[in-house]
Formats: structure tokens, sequence, C-alpha cells
């Protein structure tokens, strides 16, 4: 299956419940490399949780993203911000000139790129010294909350590899793409869903279950279960971590 159709029909769900990162990494990011001059090709942008963050500090945000339906929603809510540029393209074929962009980032989609074809674009589309960003916000799984939700997706979701389709710190993949040279930092990022959110979220994940599908009654039943057994006050909060590998390739 083609992978920039996992998430048709899951926009609404995404833009509604997708987290943002880190503050701290934004600050970090701004400090030591970004700056208001930056061009930024931020690759498979969705519906742009990560570009607005850029876009807020005043880079030039170049967001590639090859789902139609993800891109339409960034394009509707950043119509007023003149360095946004809205790209139909993929990691590995990005359709930006060559020697164009000073940095890339890429949050939480790393893990479907082809990784060798998405480095080729890397060195073609940065200029020379440019560097890579690779993000994810990433539950702590020692996290009772957090295993509970895991196994209820394991059990309902047939396409369920695990959260961020099973990519591990310092995957092989990351190390490969980097030469196994690249920089990793972590910031503590605790997510607050309500009831409606927390159900959004899951149903935003490329794995999930759609209504209509076998199962799916008794899917939302045990998450609906499993947040009422963990929230407090009609909140629950899911410990996680913004991560991010910092490279030359």
């Amino acid at each position: 299956m083609d992978t920039t159709k996992k998430f048709d029909g899951r926009a609404r769900d995404y833009t509604a419940s997708r987290p943002t990162y880190s503050l701290e990494l934004i600050d970090y990011l701004y400090q030591h490399y970004f700056t208001n001059d930056s061009i930024i090709a931020d690759i498979a942008s969705g519906t742009g949780k990560f570009t607005k963050q850029l876009l807020e500090r005043g880079s030039h945000v170049y967001g590639v993203e090859p789902n139609d339906e993800m891109r339409h929603i960034a394009e509707e809510e950043f119509y007023q911000y003149e360095k946004f540029h809205s790209i139909a393209g993929r990691a590995e074929n990005t359709t930006l000139q060559e020697n164009f962009v000073d940095y890339v980032t890429v949050a939480q989609a790393f893990h479907w790129f082809d990784v060798q074809d998405f480095k080729k674009e890397c060195l073609r589309i940065m200029k020379k010294g440019g560097k890579v960003f690779l993000i994810w916000n990433i539950r702590e799984m020692q996290n009772p909350f957090n295993k509970e939700w895991h196994e209820i997706c394991a059990k309902y979701c047939p396409e369920f590899q695990g959260f961020s389709n099973g990519i591990k710190r310092d995957d092989q993949r990351i190390r490969d793409f980097f030469n196994n040279e690249y920089e990793s930092i972590a910031f503590e990022n605790p997510l607050y869903f309500d009831r409606e959110k927390f159900i959004s979220r899951c149903l935003s994940s490329s794995y999930s279950l759609k209504e209509g599908d076998m199962e799916y009654e008794n899917y939302i039943k045990e998450l609906n279960a499993l947040f009422q057994q963990y929230s407090n006050n009609g909140v629950v909060i899911v410990e996680n971590q913004t991560v991010v590998y910092i490279g030359e390739v």
C-alpha cells in the first residue's frame, strides 16, 4: 500500500488531537541553529503541527506533504503566513530546487521514508553544511497508561506495529541515515487529553480502526474504559518526551 494514503480520512482527527512539540525544543533550535531568515524544508509536514511552531518564529518554511487532505488543512490554516509555502511532494522527491534550503526537519514521519532515497534528496536540496532534524513525540512505555494503550492497539488493530510504526530510540534506520554521527536530545513534553481529544488522537493513527470496521465498537469501548480508569477531573496525562536527532548526511 502507498504509505501516503494511510492517513486518508484521518486529517481532521489529526489536526484536532495531535500534540505540538516541546517548547524547550523550539527554543533550543532557535538558540543554536534556526533564525527568522532560515529556509527550512519541513518534510511530511501533514496538517502542520511542527510547521506552525517554525512559522511562529518567523522562518521561511516549505511544508512538503504528499497527502492531499492533510496538505489542504495546512493551507487553510497558514494562508496568512507569507513565509509558508505548501509543496505537493514526497520525502524522496520534494520537487524543491538544488542547494536551496538551510535545514530539513521531519516531525513524526521519518519512519515512513525510504532512508537511502530520503538521504539523497536531503543532500540534493540542502546548502553545504545543512543539517537534518528528526523529531518525535515518544510516549514513556514504563508508564502503565501507555502500556495498556499499546495493548489495546495491538489487540484490535491488525496494522499496529507499535507507536510511531515501531521505531525505537536510536533506531538502526536513524543510525544508518546519519552514518552513526548525530546528536540526540530529549525534552519533557507531557500530553493532556480530555475524553473527546483522547479518542480523536487514537483515531488519527494510521493503523487505527475506522467506523464500520469489524471490532470498531469494542475498540472504542476499551479506549473509553482506559480513559475512565486513569483520568482525573476529566483529563488524562500522558507521559511523553519530544526527542530530536540532529546531524549532517
